[in-house]
C-alpha cells in the first residue's frame, strides 16, 4: 500500500492545477451540503417548536355522539334521513383513572386534565366571545408553560383569580388587577380578577383565551367534577400520531396527535425534507463526475508512465489501488476542508443573519457529509482506475 500510495501523490502533485480545481469544487460541494441540511433542519425545529409552544402533542376527549338507528318490524321497510348528531360539552367518563393511567405510560412526558367551552366576557357594555380552560396550573405548565410568555402582571389561577390574552385585554380595556365578569350561558356566571395578561403570539389564543380554576370552570360550563379533555405532551414529537392510537385502544377515547390536527404543516415539513435529499443527491453527483472527469484525464495524460510502471513489474491490482486511493484523497481532504467551511457559514448566519431563528449544528452532520464526500470520490474512481489497470504495457508505453 505504500508504493501505490507514493504514486498517487506524484501523481496529484504533477498535475497541480487539476487536484486544486476539483479540491475546490469538493470543498463547495460539502459546504453546501452541511449549510443547506442543517438551515433545512432549523427551519423545520423551528416551525414545530412554534406551532407546539402553544398546544398539546395529544388531545384525548370523550368519542363523538352518534344517533342510533331503531330496528324496523319485520316485513317493514323503512326510509331514514339521519342528519349528524350535534357535539354538546361531555366529560370523560372516569377521567381520573384515565389520567393515572396516562401518567405511567413510558412514552409520555406529562399529562393535564382541562375544562373548556365558549362562554362570553363582558366589561360594561361591552361583550366578546371567548374560551373559557380550566386547568390544574402545576400540570398544565409541564404541557404548556404560560409563566414565561406573562407580559403584565403574575401567571396566578385560582381563588378568583385569573390570566388572560394580550389581544383580548386591550379590545375590554383591561389590565392586571381589574375586574371581568364572566357569562356561560344558562345564568351561571362569575366575576374574576385578572392575575396576569400573556402573549403566545397566536392570534387566536391571545384575543380569546382564558385561564381560570378547574372547579370555577367546571361550575360555569356545568360539568361539575368532570373535564372534557386530556392534554398530554410525549417524548418523541414525531411518533405523537402512533402514540395516540395506542392512547385510543387503551382508553376507548378519541385521541388526536398533533400531526393530524397541523396535516399541512406536516405536508410542508415532508417537501422540506424531500427537497433537501434533492438538493444532496445531486450536490454529491457532480463532486463525484467531477472526481471522475479529473482523474479520468490524469489517465489519459500519463499513459505512457502508467506503461512503463506495468512493464517494471507494477501488478494490476496496485495500478487500480493508486488511482482509488487518489480519489478518497481528494474526497477526505475536500470534504474535511468542505465541512469547515459550511461550519463557517452556519455560525456567520447565527452570528450576522436575520436572526429570524437559530441554526443547530447536529453532531452527526460533518462526519455524515465527510463520509459521503470520500465514499463518492473512491466510487468515482472506479472506472478510471479500472481502465488504468487494464492498460496493455507495450501499447501504453508507444502512447503520444
Amino acid at each position: 500500500m505504500w508504493i501505490e500510495s507514493t504514486i498517487a501523490f506524484k501523481f496529484m502533485r504533477q498535475g497541480r492545477t487539476q487536484t486544486a480545481l476539483i479540491l475546490v469544487g469538493i470543498s463547495v460541494g460539502v459546504s453546501v451540503i452541511v449549510f443547506i441540511t442543517a438551515l433545512i433542519m432549523g427551519l423545520q425545529s423551528n416551525i414545530v417548536e412554534r406551532t407546539l409552544g402553544t398546544q398539546s402533542h395529544i388531545k384525548v376527549q370523550p368519542p363523538d355522539e352518534k344517533n342510533k338507528v331503531l330496528p324496523m318490524p319485520a316485513g317493514v321497510v323503512g326510509l331514514t334521513l339521519e342528519d349528524k348528531r350535534a357535539q354538546r360539552l361531555r366529560t370523560i367518563i372516569n377521567w381520573l383513572e384515565v389520567r393515572d393511567t396516562l401518567d405511567v405510560l413510558p412514552e409520555i412526558k406529562a399529562v393535564s386534565p382541562v375544562v373548556s367551552g365558549p362562554a362570553f366576557a363582558r366589561r360594561g357594555d361591552v361583550l366578546k366571545s371567548i374560551s373559557i380552560i380550566g386547568i390544574d396550573p402545576v400540570r398544565y405548565e409541564k404541557i404548556i408553560p404560560i409563566s414565561k410568555d406573562i407580559i403584565s402582571g403574575s401567571f396566578r389561577v385560582g381563588a378568583g383569580d385569573v390570566v388572560i390574552g394580550k389581544l383580548l385585554a386591550d379590545d375590554l380595556g383591561l389590565r392586571a388587577g381589574n375586574k371581568l365578569r364572566i357569562e356561560a350561558g344558562l345564568g351561571r356566571s362569575a366575576v374574576v380578577t385578572i392575575a396576569g395578561i400573556f402573549e403566545l403570539g397566536v392570534r387566536d389564543i391571545d384575543s380569546r383565551f382564558v385561564y381560570l380554576d378547574l372547579k370555577q370552570t367546571q361550575s360555569l360550563l356545568g360539568l361539575y367534577g368532570g373535564v372534557n379533555q386530556i392534554d398530554v405532551t410525549v417524548k418523541e414529537i414525531f411518533k405523537a400520531d402512533v402514540i395516540s392510537a395506542r392512547i385510543a385502544k387503551l382508553t376507548g377515547l378519541k385521541a388526536e396527535s398533533w400531526m393530524e390536527t397541523n396535516a399541512q404543516l406536516m405536508n410542508a415539513l415532508s417537501s422540506q425534507s424531500v427537497s433537501t435529499t434533492i438538493i444532496t443527491f445531486f450536490v454529491g453527483l457532480s463532486v463525484a463526475l467531477g472526481i471522475a472527469s479529473v482523474l479520468a484525464i490524469s489517465v489519459t495524460q500519463r499513459t505512457r508512465e502508467i506503461g512503463i510502471l506495468r512493464a517494471m513489474g507494477t501488478r494490476r491490482g496496485q495500478m487500480l489501488q493508486v488511482f482509488l486511493i487518489q480519489g478518497a484523497i481528494l474526497g477526505m481532504i475536500g470534504s474535511l476542508v468542505g465541512a469547515f467551511l459550511g461550519y463557517v457559514l452556519v455560525w456567520a448566519f447565527n452570528t450576522f443573519g436575520p436572526r429570524l431563528f437559530y441554526i443547530p449544528l447536529p453532531l452527526g452532520l460533518i462526519p455524515a457529509a465527510m463520509a459521503v464526500a470520500t465514499l463518492a470520490g473512491v466510487l468515482s474512481a472506479l472506472a478510471p482506475a479500472w481502465r488504468a489497470s487494464r492498460l496493455d504495457p507495450v501499447v501504453a508505453i508507444r502512447y503520444v
